[in-house]
């Protein structure tokens, strides 16, 4: 028959790859397909597979928000797993943003990226498991050394750990009255690893600011359960994990309400926009762009109809009451 593999959430939210046999003599199509597990579902979420270099397994998990390259060896019988090989090295924390390779290739590539690190090209031989540096962005005058990156898990309302990049000098001193730019989304399933931006520089290098990534229930950083958890009925969560943020980065010393600012689009401009509505004393300033702000009507206009699954019908009476 004809083999398929693919990578599914059925019965695993986190994501696994599945052997699919196809028996094209067969005339039952109930019986014709025959499913088995070529890579199980882990605690971290599998974003994507590339099959190199004839026998090998390239795997991008995210694990705690951040990118892990893993090299497994494919099965060689029926009724076998992948074997892991080896841990890929990454520079430092951050998104594996393109990856590139080919079955009978023995080289393959990759770019990553980071909060204080602009794109970098590399190669990678999985037989040997070399790690090659050739092509790195250089912004003029930034010098990301002299800053640093670091990850915290704040406690929210419901007791979850929810987890938030801080970026800022490394000379920076905790006297709450620090420029302090919180971003977040928390929807859709959407992930937010680190990623670089010239525009966060201005804030960096010319406000001597702190900017702050919070990863938010409804996001997909820990897969679909983290999502469900920020969805309909539960989206008051996702507010309350943007409060839960604030608040730590107020109690901390990093920085005062007055000089908070928070900033979100699209549906992240729905987040900002509640958050200053519920909690107007915690905030100095909002950036909401492009925000989905009319909640009785976004199902009527342009593709705000598939938008339902994530924030309740406004035409269904009970989840327009949550919506209100």
């Amino acid at each position: 028959g004809a083999h398929f593999v693919f990578k599914t959430n059925a019965g695993a939210p986190c994501y696994k790859l599945v052997a699919v046999t196809v028996d094209v003599e067969s005339a039952n199509a109930s019986t014709s397909l025959t499913f088995r597990d070529v890579l199980p579902e882990t605690e971290h979420v599998l974003e994507w597979a590339c099959c190199v270099a004839g026998k090998h397994l390239v795997c991008c998990y995210v694990e705690h928000v951040k990118n892990v390259l893993k090299q497994y060896t494919l099965p060689r019988a029926t009724g076998e797993v992948c074997a892991l090989e080896r841990h890929v090295p990454l520079p430092t924390l951050g998104t594996v943003t393109a990856f590139s390779g080919e079955r009978d290739h023995g080289e393959c590539y990759f770019a990553f990226s980071s909060f204080l690190y602009p794109g970098s090209s590399y190669l990678y031989v999985p037989e040997t498991g070399e790690v090659r540096l050739i092509f790195e962005t250089v912004v003029p005058g930034f010098i990301p050394s002299a800053y640093v990156t670091s990850q915290q898990f704040i406690e929210s309302s419901d007791g979850a750990k929810v987890p938030m990049f801080l970026v800022h000098s490394a000379a920076l001193q905790l006297t709450s009255n620090n420029p302090t730019l919180l971003y977040g989304y928390g929807g859709f399933a959407i992930s937010l690893t680190p990623f670089f931006s010239a525009f966060r520089l201005v804030l960096l290098q010319m406000l001597g600011g702190v900017y702050a990534v919070v990863n938010l229930r409804g996001g997909g950083e820990y897969g679909e359960a983290w999502h469900k958890a920020g969805v309909k009925e539960k989206k008051q969560q996702v507010f309350d994990d943007m409060h839960a943020a604030a608040e730590h980065l107020v109690r901390t010393g990093y920085t005062r309400p007055a000089k908070l600012a928070i900033q979100g689009g699209s549906n992240g401009g729905l987040l900002v926009a509640a958050c200053a509505n519920q909690r107007p004393e915690l905030y100095g300033a909002v950036l909401c762009q492009v925000g989905v702000l009319d909640m009785l009507r976004f199902h009527k206009f342009t593709i705000g109809h598939a938008w339902m699954s994530e924030f309740g019908s406004p035409d269904d009476e009970a989840e327009c009451a949550n919506i209100l």
